[in-house]
């Protein structure tokens, strides 16, 4: 398809959008692959008789200097989780600073990432309760400091059946 974008584009002297009708993509991918083309130094003479992959690695050439993306260890990082105070930016920022050498992810992929794997571990049970059978009770959390010195828990209990919470 690429062959067919740079032809109605250089060729056809189409407008960017009436190539992007023509072969049902976006404006963005037609502009995005004429500047690589423009970029490579490319006309319609050099590349009509090329085939699609030629001109697809022409365009995108694979640097062979790339470093790969460092993997975290997913596992270490779950069971750290469970720490008091321990949260995914907190890991991402050690990730990080482990590897100052190596490409690492953004927080974002990093979380993305991590959401994958904790999936995978996640068994569900499903669990029919009573209304008003049970209740779960827990303080949540560190304390809390008050305006007078003193320190206070956050309690925190939910409806088995109903989930209903209150703090």
């Amino acid at each position: 398809m690429i062959k067919d974008l740079l032809r109605l584009k250089w060729h056809a002297d189409l407008s960017h959008e009436q190539v992007a009708a023509a072969l049902k993509i976006s404006k963005g991918v037609v502009a995005k692959y004429v500047g690589w083309a423009n970029a490579a130094g490319l006309d319609w003479a050099t590349v009509q008789d090329w085939s699609e992959q030629q001109l697809a690695t022409a365009l995108q050439p694979r640097s062979a200097t790339a470093l790969p993306v460092i993997v975290p260890d997913w596992g270490r990082i779950h069971r750290e989780l469970d720490r008091k105070g321990v949260t995914l930016m907190l890991l991402w920022q050690e990730y990080v600073a482990a590897h100052p050498e190596g490409r690492t992810w953004r927080y974002t992929q990093f979380c993305e990432h991590y959401k994958a794997f904790a999936a995978t571990l996640k068994g569900s049970m499903r669990q029919h309760r009573r209304a008003g059978e049970k209740m779960f009770v827990d303080y949540a959390g560190s304390t809390v400091p008050l305006s007078d010195g003193a320190r206070a828990q956050a309690f925190v209990s939910a409806m088995a059946a109903s989930s209903y919470v209150f703090a």
